[in-house]
């Protein structure tokens, strides 16, 4: 199993997204630490990506629990529609905390418990708004930009440890699920909204979380271990057009 005996740290664990990555890490045979806001829900670690010393407490208790980290998933995110004119300072300050802050933290933190591991590796998640700009989505695309290049500096920085610790991101577009349908709810035709999103990729349906799981999984295995600082793009075709 590619994840045998993988000590794995999901962010954002409970939304659409993460549940589909820790269903796919334990089915490769890895252990997926689920980490989210205590009032979402049932965790194994309550953590609020934004807070420093609430990184410092979780990955302590992983060092207490496992003595080590094998995988990080930075994949807690959140994003509401506004350009730069609609979007309120709040309002980008709350985005770029849990989008940009949240991954650097993850990834300045949990480095010491991955240099434990034979094969570390970090993934985190963006979004094909992370690549190409959207007239609405100036605090979105800001955030993801970032966690775009931020993870290549931490690829090449992990490059040089021994073992490398690497470092992907994943691009998803429109995916089934809770982020998708917030953003519908909003629009005044939420059927027409769905339509257009559906239009807009070439494959002509919009995503599965499953499909962006397995995509983490890959990245987190030894299957990729020739692969650091690229962006994978699980977008049915909408980055090539």
């Amino acid at each position: 199993m590619q994840l045998k005996d993988h000590i794995v740290l999901v962010t954002g664990a409970l939304g659409t997204l993460g549940s589909a990555m820790c269903a796919a890490i334990e089915a490769a045979g890895g252990t997926a630490i689920r980490t989210d806001l205590a009032s979402r829900g049932k965790v194994d670690i309550a953590l609020d990506v934004t807070g420093e010393e609430a990184w410092m407490a979780a990955l302590a208790e992983v060092e207490r629990r496992h003595d080590r980290l094998d995988g990080l998933v930075n994949n807690a995110g959140v994003g509401t529609p506004g350009d730069v004119e609609k979007t309120s300072f709040a309002e980008w300050r709350r985005v770029m905390a849990v989008n940009a802050d949240g991954v650097f933290l993850g990834c300045k933190h949990a480095m010491p418990l991955l240099a434990r591991s034979r094969a570390p590796s970090i993934v985190n998640i963006s979004s094909a708004s992370g690549i190409v700009g959207g007239a609405n989505l100036a605090a979105y695309n800001a955030s993801k930009g970032a966690v775009r290049l931020l993870t290549k500096s931490v690829a090449l920085s992990g490059a040089r440890k021994r073992p490398p610790v690497r470092c992907n991101s994943v691009h998803p577009a429109f995916i089934e699920g809770d982020m998708v349908d917030a953003m519908v709810r909003t629009r005044p035709d939420p059927a027409k909204a769905m339509a257009k999103l559906n239009a807009q990729i070439p494959i002509g349906r919009l995503g599965q979380p499953h499909e962006v799981a397995n995509a983490v999984v890959w990245l987190l295995s030894e299957a990729s271990s020739f692969t650091t600082g690229s962006e994978v793009l699980v977008d049915g075709g909408l980055i090539a057009g």
